[in-house]
C-alpha cells in the first residue's frame, strides 16, 4: 500500500522538529554558556550557533542522502544529493519527506554541538568551522545510517530477518542513545585528550558564571527532549505519548538520585549537580523510550543518575582527562547505560522487541555490540579528523587567550559586568 499523508502526524513532527532545534538554540547554548567562566560565555554560545548554521547547510546538501537513501550496510547513496527528487508530495511513512529531513537534521546539529562542550574553553573557532562539517559527514552520518538508515549495519529501517553482527540481531536505539549520545560523548572525550588539559587545571576560574542561565537552558532541554524522544515515534499516536511519559519519569528520578548523592557525599545539593542529574536521566532513557514501560524507566533513570554521578566526581579525576563540561560523563556514560538497559528492559507489550527480562538475552548482546562498534568508530575517526584539521590550523587557542578568555580574542565582544550594588543604589538615588 502506498503511504498516505496524515495531517496529525505531520503537525506533531513539525512541532518535534522545532523542539529538537530549540534544544541546541537556545537550550544547549544557555546550559553550556552558564557553566563556563564569564570571559568564555559568548564564545560558547557562538560554538552552538556556528554548528547549527553549518549543519543546516551540509545536512540537506549531502548528509541526508548519505544517511537515509539506499546504499549498502555501511553508507547510503547520493541519489538525494542537493535533495534531488524531494518534492512537496514526497512522503516518509505518513509525513512529508521534507519534515523528516528537518527532524533528522536537528539530531545531527545537537550531536555535533554536544561534543564541542568537552573543549568549549580552549578550542580555536576556525578549527571548529573546519571540523564541524567533516565530523558530521565522516562520523555522524555513517553511524546514523548503520542504526536508522535502510539496511544499516546495526539494523537500519526496512531490514527483514536481520541477523546482526555475530548473529545477535538488530540493536535498539529509539531516539539516539548510540547515534547521538555515545557518539558525541566518545568524540568529546577524544577531543579533550587531543587538545590537552586546561592550562589552569583544578585552579581554573572556569566555574559556573551564571547558573540561572544554565537552569533556563536545562529547562529548554527537558522540554525539547519530548520532541527528541516522543518525536522519534514519527507519529502522533500512542507510542509518542508513552515515550513522553517515560522520558519525564527517567529525568525526574535521575535528578532526585543526584541530589541525594550530593547530600550524602558533599553535605550540600548543588544546582549544577541537579541539572546534571536531569540530563543524565534524559540521556539514558533516549534509546529505550519506545521500548520500555514506566517501572523500567525509573530503573534506567536511577542507574544512570548513580553511574553518571560516579563518572563526573570520580572517574574524571582518576583518569586525569579534562572534559570541560562533562560531555563524556553525562552523554557517553549515560548513553552506554541506557543502551545496555534497553537490552534488559525492552518490553514486547510496549514496542516491537523483547529484552533479557522477557526471554531474549540476545538483545543485550546486540546492544553491547552496537556500543562497541559506535564507540570505536567514533573515537578513531574523530582522532583522525582532529589530526587532519591540525594540518591547516591550531586546534587550541594561544595560552594567553585561554587564560584571559575566548570572547574578546576570538569574537571581539564581551559580556559587560553587572553593576555592583553600591553603584546601582547611587544611580537610583540620582
Amino acid at each position: 500500500m502506498d503511504p498516505v499523508l496524515n495531517s496529525g502526524d505531520t503537525a506533531w513532527m513539525l512541532v518535534s522538529s522545532l523542539l529538537v532545534l530549540m534544544m541546541t538554540l537556545p537550550g544547549l547554548a544557555l546550559f553550556y554558556g552558564g557553566l563556563v567562566k564569564k570571559d568564555n560565555v559568548l564564545a560558547t554560545l557562538m560554538q552552538s550557533l556556528a554548528v547549527c548554521a553549518l549543519i543546516s547547510v551540509a545536512w540537506p546538501v549531502i548528509g541526508y542522502s548519505l544517511a537515509f537513501s539506499d546504499g549498502n550496510a555501511w553508507i547510503g547513496g547520493i541519489d538525494k544529493f542537493m535533495l534531488a527528487g524531494v518534492t512537496p508530495s514526497a512522503l516518509v511513512g505518513t509525513i512529508p519527506e521534507s519534515v523528516f529531513i528537518m527532524f533528522q537534521m536537528t539530531f545531527a546539529i545537537i550531536t555535533t554541538a554536544l561534543l564541542v562542550g568537552a573543549v568549549a574553553d580552549r578550542i580555536k573557532f576556525t578549527a571548529l568551522l573546519i571540523f564541524t562539517p567533516l565530523w558530521m559527514l565522516c562520523v555522524y552520518v555513517p553511524i546514523a545510517h548503520w542504526v536508522w538508515g535502510p539496511a544499516g549495519l546495526l539494523g537500519g529501517l526496512g531490514t527483514e530477518n536481520f541477523t546482526g553482527i555475530l548473529g545477535y540481531g538488530a540493536a535498539l536505539d529509539f531516539a539516539g542513545g548510540a547515534v547521538v549520545h555515545i557518539n558525541s560523548g566518545v568524540a568529546g572525550l577524544v577531543a579533550a585528550i587531543v587538545l590537552g588539559r586546561s592550562l589552569m587545571g583544578d585552579k581554573s576560574p572556569s566555574t559556573s558564571n551564571n547558573l540561572v542561565m544554565s537552569v533556563i537552558g536545562t529547562g529548554l532541554l527537558w522540554v525539547g527532549w519530548f520532541g527528541f524522544n516522543a518525536g522519534s515515534a514519527l507519529t502522533a499516536g500512542t507510542s509518542a505519548g508513552y515515550a513522553m511519559l517515560v522520558t519525564n519519569a527517567a529525568a525526574g528520578i535521575s535528578a532526585v538520585v543526584w541530589i541525594l548523592l550530593e547530600l550524602m557525599h558533599k553535605k550540600k545539593a548543588s544546582v549544577a549537580g541537579a541539572l546534571s542529574g536531569v540530563v543524565a536521566g534524559l540521556v539514558a532513557i533516549t534509546p529505550a523510550a519506545g521500548f520500555v514501560d514506566f517501572s523500567a524507566s525509573l530503573c534506567i533513570g536511577l542507574v544512570s543518575g548513580i553511574g553518571c554521578y560516579i563518572s563526573v566526581n570520580m572517574m574524571k579525576q582518576c583518569l586525569k582527562y579534562d572534559d570541560a563540561l562533562d560531555v563524556f560523563s553525562l552523554h557517553g556514560v549515560g548513553g552506554i547505560i541506557g543502551a545496555l538497559l534497553t537490552g534488559v528492559f525492552a518490553n514486547p507489550d510496549i514496542g516491537p522487541a523483547s529484552g533479557l527480562l522477557y526471554g531474549n538475552p540476545s538483545q543485550l548482546m546486540a546492544q553491547l555490540i552496537s556500543i562497541l562498534v559506535v564507540a570505536s568508530y567514533s573515537a578513531v575517526v574523530t582522532f583522525i579528523l582532529l589530526m587532519f584539521v591540525r594540518l591547516f590550523t591550531r586546534l587550541r587557542v594561544h595560552p594567553v587567550v585561554e587564560y584571559r578568555g575566548l570572547d574578546l580574542a576570538l569574537h571581539g565582544e564581551t559580556v559587560p559586568d553587572a553593576p555592583r550594588g553600591k553603584t546601582l543604589r547611587t544611580n537610583l538615588a540620582a
